[in-house]
């Protein structure tokens, strides 16, 4: 992509409604622009980091199983109401009606609305396990919307459900999500820990919260801090090692404020191992065993031929949130870095312009070509500017790696950059190693 053709409108000043660094960063680099108040336009540069988030939660979703569908925004109103949920949700649920005068919602959620789909169509255990997923929009009418896409009304998230016989099978399809979960945010740059709490408005008695570590986060979590140090790659995709996984992650103690005792922190952690800081929560898995199923009248014939209410759990990921999140996470030294698994390009080239001499622009441009034809997802920078004015804007931006076409620049070399790291001459060859690697 030529810069010149990218819609990016940058800003230099910086916005005062924005409170924490990922809001600002995302407005001042055109990533987002507000609608109204929590609701966002996501422009291009914003749009493709969340689809490249969207599709690193989708593998890893497919990877243990789970089947994509997509459901409705809009849900009617009587399938709460059966639940028992359309009077208890509160006000955060947006209530409308259409022109037949039927009660509808924007959906905050779709518990409802999967049972409703599976129990129309399952009627025997033969069937089961099933996990399905999709991803899609959510409304929640927040009363104080902040911090940008990090609690907003209107956001992009992935929301699983899964259906089981018995609750053994159920807690064996929980520990496979809880073990995607942990993958997903590997491959997204952030290092996440699992922790128990409280299941709110979705109910059930198993949960847990995958929280990053981050100042800006709202969550207020005690943690061991050996957690850290449990491996997640040596777990394999079967039932007895991802049982293993999840006891070896509840062996240390890691709690949200909602379930936190001070006696037993200082009871179960020692003092030079007590972690108190705060976090962003950017997962959430829950079981629930029978709460939606018996509302809903939603069984399966068993093997001996009796009726079986489905044992069910939820899974969600903040898809959109985890923009923000992994810029909170990442950002240092006034630059933001975005992981190469979901940063915007992989590389930029900054060419330095000069009126009289089209040279440098010359080499990017043939740079620029070598690297689409093996490729690599590469921005060229071919605005004229002052090249100190480009490396402000490309750390602004956070694209990882930068070919920079000056006056180091040779016939065969150039000088390659990661953010934060001191440069180095290499040929084209040797980048295009270092780039696919």
């Amino acid at each position: 992509m030529l810069l010149s053709k990218l819609f990016i409108p940058i800003t230099k000043d910086l916005p005062a409604e924005a409170k924490i660094k990922s809001h600002q960063l995302m407005l001042r680099t055109g990533m987002i622009r507000q609608s109204s108040a929590g609701i966002y336009s996501w422009l291009p540069l914003g749009f493709k980091v969340m689809k490249k988030i969207e599709q690193i939660v989708r593998e890893e979703q497919n990877n243990i199983g789970a089947q994509e569908m997509l459901m409705p925004t809009i849900q009617s109103a009587d399938i709460w109401k059966e639940s028992g949920r359309y009077d208890d949700y509160g006000e955060e649920m947006l209530r409308i009606s259409d022109r037949q005068k039927r009660e509808m919602l924007y959906g905050p959620t779709n518990e409802e609305q999967i049972t409703e789909i599976f129990r129309s169509s399952v009627k025997s255990y033969k069937l089961l396990p099933q996990i399905f997923y999709h991803i899609q929009w959510k409304f929640r009418d927040e009363l104080r919307p902040r911090f940008g896409v990090m609690r907003c009304r209107e956001f992009y998230m992935k929301d699983a459900y899964s259906f089981d016989l018995n609750e053994n099978d159920a807690v064996s399809s929980y520990n496979k999500m809880f073990c995607a979960y942990l993958k997903t945010f590997q491959r997204l740059g952030l290092k996440s820990i699992p922790m128990k709490a409280d299941t709110g408005p979705i109910g059930g008695d198993l949960s847990h919260e995958f929280v990053i570590l981050a100042d800006t986060g709202e969550s207020k979590i005690f943690a061991d801090k050996r957690i850290f140090d449990v491996p997640i790659d040596k777990y394999k995709n079967n039932e007895a090692s991802l049982k293993k996984m999840r006891d070896d992650f509840s062996k240390f103690y890691a709690v949200t404020d909602d379930k936190f005792k001070s006696e037993d922190f200082d009871k179960n952690v020692k003092k030079g191992d007590q972690i108190q800081t705060k976090g962003i929560e950017v997962g959430h898995i829950f079981y629930f065993g029978d709460k939606y199923s018996k509302a809903m009248n939603c069984s399966v014939d068993s093997k001996d031929g009796k009726k079986t209410f489905v044992k069910m759990g939820s899974y969600g990921i903040g898809v959109s949130r985890l923009v923000a999140a992994i810029i909170e996470a990442k950002y240092l030294n006034e630059k933001m870095k975005w992981p190469k698994s979901v940063s915007p390009f992989d590389v930029v080239i900054i060419p330095a312009i000069n009126k009289n001499d089209n040279s440098n622009l010359e080499k990017a441009n043939s740079i620029y070509e070598e690297l689409k034809i093996k490729g690599i997802d590469v921005l060229l920078d071919d605005v004229e500017e002052n090249i100190s004015n480009k490396f402000k804007k490309h750390d602004l931006l956070g694209i990882p790696y930068q070919i920079i076409i000056g006056s180091k620049a040779t016939k065969d070399q150039f000088e390659f950059k990661e953010i934060d790291k001191d440069s180095q001459m290499l040929d084209l060859n040797k980048i295009i190693k270092l780039l696919k690697n």
